[in-house]
């Protein structure tokens, strides 16, 4: 079995523009490919668990969606790390479009992104954790079996860093 970091998407890896469905509106956060590449230098299984209600309220499409998570692995592979999975959300309660409302166990707070990766990926939740920028980012990871980490701005180098000291009891390399 393999450890994992989690990472919520938009606030954590990209600004939070509102509704990101395009390469053309995606900005990294600082220290976010850093801490990619860090993160699998030491072994860590990178997985992406996103929401993406815009999918839902007809923003942007499924197809979009995709297109743009494939750019951000090509990115991240480019800057030295891997992400192993991205895991998205489509369906939101009360959305405008039929085929996508409805209520889901993959929207977070709920476990089930995270649920579906580890048994795909076979991940030791035990030994992995969640970050994300919002209570129910944290939620999914803690309803997972994991700790949630709440990422509140700044680099996420270095938060992830701080992590891995912190979950290591020693400094990191």
């Amino acid at each position: 079995m393999r450890k994992a970091v989690f990472f919520d998407r938009d606030g954590v890896l990209n600004v939070d523009k509102g509704y990101l469905g395009h390469i053309k509106d995606f900005e990294w956060i600082e220290g976010a490919l850093r801490a990619l590449e860090y993160l699998t230098d030491l072994g860590y299984a990178i997985i992406v668990v996103t929401n993406q209600s815009g999918v839902a309220r007809g923003y942007y499409t499924e197809e979009d969606v995709k297109i743009l998570h494939r750019w951000m692995c090509r990115e991240v592979r480019r800057a030295g790390g891997i992400i192993t999975a991205v895991y998205y959300c489509p369906y939101l309660e009360g959305a405008p479009l039929a085929q996508y409302n409805r209520k889901s166990t993959w929207r977070k707070p709920a476990p089930g992104m995270v649920l579906q990766a580890a048994a795909d990926y076979d991940l030791d939740l035990s030994q992995s954790f969640m970050i994300g920028d919002m209570p129910r980012d944290v939620a999914c990871g803690e309803h997972a079996g994991m700790h949630g980490y709440l990422f509140t701005g700044g680099r996420l180098d270095v938060f992830v860093r701080s992590i891995i000291e912190e979950r290591n009891g020693r400094e990191s390399i």
